[in-house]
């Protein structure tokens, strides 16, 4: 049986022996390259970032305002006689945005809350100000249930 050496084919590279094919040889015959951009310590230190748009906006720049229906809810039922406040019913909105309105509706009820199930729940009964976010968001809220 005859066996392989992996390293037959290798080239050292301790410097006894020298390399077939120069990478960069091309690259010298190229001096006719425009010059890169100028870019002083300063200017790269404060690059200057665009913030990404926070509201949902149309195709025209204008808010949208007709984003549906929404419906808010108080519940208690299974929470240990605790209210808890259920937004339900999204149309067209992704996970992240409902985790971003969760987020304002927490710091403007000073409270906790989270978003399971495709809904936002807020602790306690806080439905006027959640109302008011969620307009100010474009949506439409109704007040559902008890």
């Amino acid at each position: 049986m005859i066996s392989m050496s992996r390293k037959k084919g290798r080239k050292s590279t301790h410097g006894s022996e020298s390399l077939t094919q120069n990478p960069f040889g091309m690259l010298s015959g190229l001096g006719s390259l425009p010059a890169g951009p100028k870019a002083s310590s300063e200017s790269t230190a404060r690059a200057e970032v665009t913030p990404a748009p926070t509201e949902k906006t149309s195709r025209r720049g204008t808010k949208n305002t007709k984003r549906g229906r929404v419906d808010i809810v108080r519940q208690t039922a299974h929470r240990g006689g605790k209210a808890v406040t259920v937004v339900r019913n999204f149309t067209g909105i992704g996970l992240p945005e409902k985790q971003e309105l969760a987020k304002k509706m927490q710091k403007a009820c000073g409270v906790g809350g989270t978003v399971k199930d495709g809904c936002i729940e807020i602790q306690g009964d806080k439905r006027e100000e959640v109302k008011q976010i969620l307009i100010e968001a474009g949506f439409q809220p109704v007040f559902a249930g008890g």
